[in-house]
This record gives C-alpha cells, sequence and structure tokens, in this order.
C-alpha cells in the first residue's frame, strides 16, 4: 500500500525484453536507504517487486500483461519514474490509500498555466470517471491528487509547483498518456452497494476491436 506521495524521480538505465517479461533497471538515490529484494515499489502508479538491488539502482520484473495496461510498456532508457516505497503504518499518510494497480490509462488533453500552478485536464475511462468527484482523491502516475472538475470525458487537476519540480507531472505534455487509479475506498463502497442491490453492477464490456485497440491488445 501506498500514499501517493512521491519520493524522487528515478530513471531507466536499462530495458531487458525477453519472452517471459521484462525486466528494468532504475536509478535512485532515496528510496534506496533501507529497499530491499522482495519489497515493493511504486513506479509511476504501478506496484512492482524489486528482484535485485545494488548501490545506486534496482530491478523490477513486468509482466507482459503489466505492460500492456499500463504506460510502462511505452517507456525507453532514461525515461524519468515517479517513485514511492510501501507506507509504514506509524507515519502519517499525507496522501490518499493508493494500491498501485493501474485502473486504466488516461490522456492529457490540455495544460494551462494558472496562477502558480499547471492545470491539467486528463481524459479518462469510464470506469475511473464512475469514481472521480470534485474535491476526491486520483492517482495520475502514482501521484496522490485532488480533482478540480468532472466532465463526461474527463477530470482536471492541479500541479502546484513543488509537484511539477518533484515528479515526471511537470513534463507531460498534451497526448501524454499516464496510468490512473481511482480511489481505492470509492471502489469497494461501489462494491458494496451494488451486492446489497442498491447500485446496478459493472456493465460487461464489449470486447471488439476499439475496446482491444484501447487497453493497448491490438
Amino acid at each position: 500500500m501506498f500514499t501517493g506521495i512521491v519520493e524522487e524521480l528515478g530513471a531507466i538505465i536499462s530495458i531487458d525484453k525477453t519472452l517471459a517479461g521484462t525486466r528494468m533497471a532504475i536509478l535512485a538515490s532515496a528510496v534506496m536507504a533501507d529497499l530491499k529484494i522482495g519489497d515493493s515499489i511504486n513506479v509511476n502508479g504501478v506496484c512492482l517487486t524489486v528482484v535485485n538491488k545494488n548501490e545506486h539502482d534496482f530491478s523490477v520484473e513486468v509482466s507482459p500483461e503489466t505492460l500492456s495496461v499500463t504506460t510502462l510498456g511505452t517507456l525507453t532508457a532514461g525515461a524519468p519514474l515517479n517513485l514511492e516505497r510501501a507506507m509504514k503504518l506509524n507515519e502519517r499518510l499525507g496522501g490518499h490509500l493508493v494500491a498501485g494497480h493501474v485502473d486504466g490509462v488516461g490522456t492529457v488533453r490540455s495544460r494551462q498555466q494558472d496562477g502558480n500552478a499547471i492545470l491539467l485536464a486528463i481524459e479518462a475511462p469510464l470506469e475511473i470517471l464512475r469514481h472521480c468527484i470534485v474535491k476526491g482523491s486520483v492517482t495520475v502516475d502514482g501521484i496522490s491528487l485532488t480533482v478540480n472538475q468532472v466532465t463526461d470525458r474527463g477530470f482536471t487537476v492541479s500541479i502546484i509547483p513543488h509537484t511539477a519540480k518533484v515528479t515526471t507531472l511537470g513534463l507531460k505534455q498534451v497526448d501524454g498518456q499516464v496510468n490512473l487509479e481511482s480511489d481505492l475506498i470509492g471502489k469497494y463502497v461501489e462494491r458494496l452497494l451494488q451486492e446489497r442491490g442498491q447500485l446496478p453492477a459493472k456493465p460487461t464490456p464489449v470486447i471488439d476491436k476499439d475496446y482491444l485497440k484501447k487497453h493497448g491488445l491490438l
């Protein structure tokens, strides 16, 4: 479990792709302090397991499924990464509860300066939007953010100067893709209400060419 408070910007050193999966070596500093093999780490919003550690870098393995449903499959060596170690129960929860299980990929549709902040409009899948509420929480590339507005196609978030400086969102441009995770509590509430018959069940998705393309399977 994570909080969505990014600890540092790391960078991909190398990507080794095989038929069994992909291994990424990641340059880091702050998160290396007590990182151990077998630990969970949030990489751009994706919970991964550390499989190797050196003095200044660590490695993770990414399954073909994860590559197909997140933005990790589009990254190349040198790409910056948002990194966060798993939370400790005796520390402050600065963001919100983040599982590191990406619900979908969104696309930045506009980027505007709003005073000292950057206003990002992100187009998102319906399964994300159904859990978005104004002033609620959403995870964008592993970053805990507050939703400003919600439309039928997406939502907006404000990126303060500190967040722009210490995360990848300061570099994210229009048409850039981001990993999205809905609010965990909202998903549990929805599920409980569905079980009690107080909400309709989620519609079964139509598996067609558009669906496969949208999820990176074509």
